[in-house]
């Protein structure tokens, strides 16, 4: 296969392509919606796969022109999804100079996906219908340079009358698309799985876990269902929700029978070459636009929180060993500690840890190395997992797991999917949560899961 590149009109920027796109099945958009935040300097939209791997607790289908059959794991979901990424693409190509997104495989890797790697306990309960992945491989990506102001379109075909073929044919589709209607405000009526006390309680019993010595840290979250009205429209309200809660590492994935909306501020872990880099987050407060005094508070008191930075820094040592798994051991860095960045609706610590890869391992072993993520399970990761797992009633589904892309050519950039909204059939849910220390405040704690959840909560409201 070769790749070309096609220019669009210049009025079309990733949202007003994925726009009309987003209403065909594994249609997706990988949004760098927050454009004051340093980070976001390319969306992409990816659409009509040439094929779809998903699966869940070891039974892993495959879906192309072939139809569908179910294939076997072998060492594990991302070692199958390497072997058919190469098998699209054995070339590997990529326009030198361009987005670092060129066509591939993207998706989302559900915090249960974890599960395939470890062994864990199964005592929450398992009513997350949804596959722990759902991944397509694209061979058409629109990629849009937000410094530049300008997109192409990335098609990889066997030559010139193919290539020319799918771009036609990806312009008819956008074509025959209608225009969406603007979101009409709608405040549900959320349900958490705990009520304030027995979240509290939660928060306690993982306190003394670690005064017993089991763990020094563990996030603990708490996830608010509710029901919707027959025509809501996930995607308008998208568009309502990256106004209210811009972020760098935005996404919408419309999955067939689920609907992943993400207003997520953490990057997971990116390969680029053989350097590798993750940044987790740790430290929250709230970003009070209307009153810049209030807000210096804020910011003042994240900076100077001891219990905020140790979160952060036992999640960075963490990190550390997890890149040491695939980058060469004296190049693991930390280059940045515990920066403050602010965003839309929060302040956060944010560290960066750098690596080097090591020449027999590639981004697939990075991800799973990491995976989940440190920063939303504890540490040691592994005992903070079995305590998530006992003390939590239900799975976490997409809730911590990861949205990204991996490339043909082995580039990889993924978030972890915090902020973040499941749609299924006629209704939606979100998951908030902190690290816990052992000077938490259950009611502190309690308190922080709110101030992240405010954001998602106006954007239904219509609230500015």
């Amino acid at each position: 296969m070769n790749i070309y590149q096609f220019d669009l009109d210049a009025s079309f920027d990733a949202l007003s392509v994925f726009s009309k796109l987003q209403a065909y099945p594994y249609s997706l958009f990988l949004d760098s919606a927050d454009q004051a935040h340093p980070a976001s300097r390319y969306s992409f939209v990816a659409a009509f796969p040439v094929e779809t791997i998903e699966g869940k607790d070891g039974a892993y289908y495959v879906r192309n022109h072939n139809g569908q059959h179910r294939i076997e794991a072998g060492e594990g979901p991302l070692y199958l999804l390497r072997s058919r990424l190469r098998y699209h693409n054995a070339l590997q190509a990529r326009v030198a100079e361009g987005p670092p997104f060129q066509g591939g495989a993207a998706g989302f890797f559900g915090y249960d996906l974890g599960r395939a790697f470890e062994h864990l306990p199964k005592r929450a309960q398992n009513n997350v219908n949804m596959p722990d992945m759902i991944v397509g491989i694209y061979d058409r990506v629109y990629a849009y340079d937000h410094a530049l102001g300008r997109g192409e379109l990335y098609i990889h075909a066997s030559d010139e009358a193919q290539a020319s073929e799918k771009y036609h044919d990806f312009l008819q589709r956008m074509d025959k698309a209608g225009e969406l209607p603007s979101y009409a405000p709608f405040q549900p009526s959320w349900r958490s799985n705990f009520s304030r006390e027995g979240y509290e309680n939660m928060v306690q019993k993982t306190i003394d876990y670690i005064r017993a010595g089991d763990i020094f840290q563990a996030n603990i979250s708490q996830r608010f269902d509710a029901d919707l009205p027959k025509d809501f429209d996930p995607f308008s309200h998208y568009l309502a929700l990256r106004e209210v809660n811009p972020a760098p590492f935005a996404g919408y994935f419309n999955a067939g029978d689920v609907i992943i909306s993400s207003a997520s501020p953490e990057r997971f872990v990116t390969v680029r070459g053989d350097c590798v880099e993750t940044k987790p987050i740790k430290g929250t407060r709230p970003h009070i636009k209307e009153s810049p005094e209030q807000d210096q508070m804020h910011r003042t008191a994240l900076e100077n929180s001891e219990k905020d930075r140790a979160e952060n820094v036992m999640i960075v040592d963490l990190l550390r060993n997890d890149l040491s798994k695939c980058c060469l051991p004296e190049y693991v860095t930390v280059t940045n500690l515990c920066a403050l960045e602010t965003f839309a609706s929060v302040h956060h610590l944010v560290s960066t840890i750098q690596g080097r890869l090591r020449p027999d391992h590639d981004a697939f072993d990075v991800l799973q190395g990491c995976f989940p993520g440190g920063s939303i399970t504890g540490a040691p990761k592994i005992r903070a997992m079995e305590i998530i797992d006992e003390l939590e009633p239900t799975r976490r589904g997409p809730y911590c797991g990861s949205m990204g892309y991996i490339g043909f050519d082995g580039t990889m950039d993924t978030n972890i999917l915090i902020r973040t909204l499941v749609f299924e059939g006629r209704g939606v849910s979100f998951q908030v949560g902190g690290g816990i220390v052992v000077d938490s405040n259950p009611s502190e704690e309690y308190e922080e899961t709110l101030t992240k959840a405010h954001g998602l909560f106006k954007s239904f409201a219509g609230l500015p």
